[in-house]
């Protein structure tokens, strides 16, 4: 790149740079990063994000297990794994683009008008992991774990993302201990059809049933799910609540 077109590059991008803690040495895949695929109609751009994307998913996902089991030396590996999902799903990645404003910086073309609203969401997602990667192939793993540990720090003690939803929790309970597989029976279902209340029963083995309600069949049979953890002792109250 240029001295000039470097100094346009950082002219246009120090307000992001700031943002992310993180000042670039070089700023090209930085713009290839921040560039929709939409924009390559216009006849100077050819580049867009997506081959960055593919590895900065891979650098996330090391990035965040290294952090991960740093972070937690007790845990299991089965615990790890539900934390490493809950923090790099798209509903996470989203949530850390808007924070830092990420939609102010990215390159579109004419048809991608918006993109804070919600059809737009697997874009600001999508930019982010190739933010990432451009973070990485400028500076290396030390300053993109660090932009990580950055974004990522207030979500790694979120316990709920450790915990498995009732469901999977009662079925793996229940086949440790035998007791086949959970039998889940819809009993009532009342209300207006636009704000329905389902009840459900749930049975396990010979351990008599326990019966759940919410406001679709599956937080019903979650509720149910819970309601059993809780009297066999699997979970405590404070879990099921949370």
């Amino acid at each position: 790149m240029s001295g000039n077109r470097t100094e346009r590059a950082h002219k246009r991008f120090g307000r992001l740079e700031e943002r992310i803690g993180y000042t670039f040495s070089h700023y090209d895949h930085l713009e290839r990063a921040l560039t929709h695929a939409s924009a390559r109609k216009k006849s100077s751009i050819d580049f867009h994000y997506e081959r960055l994307e593919f590895l900065g998913d891979r650098v996330l996902g090391l990035a965040v297990t290294h952090i991960l089991f740093e972070h937690f030396p007790e845990a299991s590996e089965g615990e790890l794994s539900l934390r490493l999902n809950s923090l790099v799903n798209t509903k996470t990645l989203v949530e850390i683009a808007d924070e830092m404003k990420l939609h102010e910086f990215i390159r579109t073309g004419g048809d991608l008008k918006t993109l804070t609203g919600r059809q737009m969401q697997s874009v600001r997602a999508d930019v982010l992991e190739a933010l990432i990667c451009s973070i990485f192939l400028d500076g290396g793993l030390e300053p993109v774990t660090d932009f990580i540990t950055r974004f990522w720090r207030d979500r790694l003690s979120d316990d709920s993302a450790a915990r498995r939803d009732s469901k999977t929790e009662l079925q793996e309970w229940a086949h440790a201990n035998q007791f086949g597989t959970p039998s889940y029976k819809e009993k009532t279902r009342s209300g207006p059809d636009h704000d329905p209340v389902f009840t459900v029963t749930v049975r396990v083995g010979d351990l008599g049933e326990a019966e759940g309600t919410g406001r679709s069949k599956r937080l019903a049979e979650q509720a149910a799910a819970a309601a059993i953890l809780v009297r066999e002792g699997v979970w405590s109250s404070t879990e099921a609540a949370g």
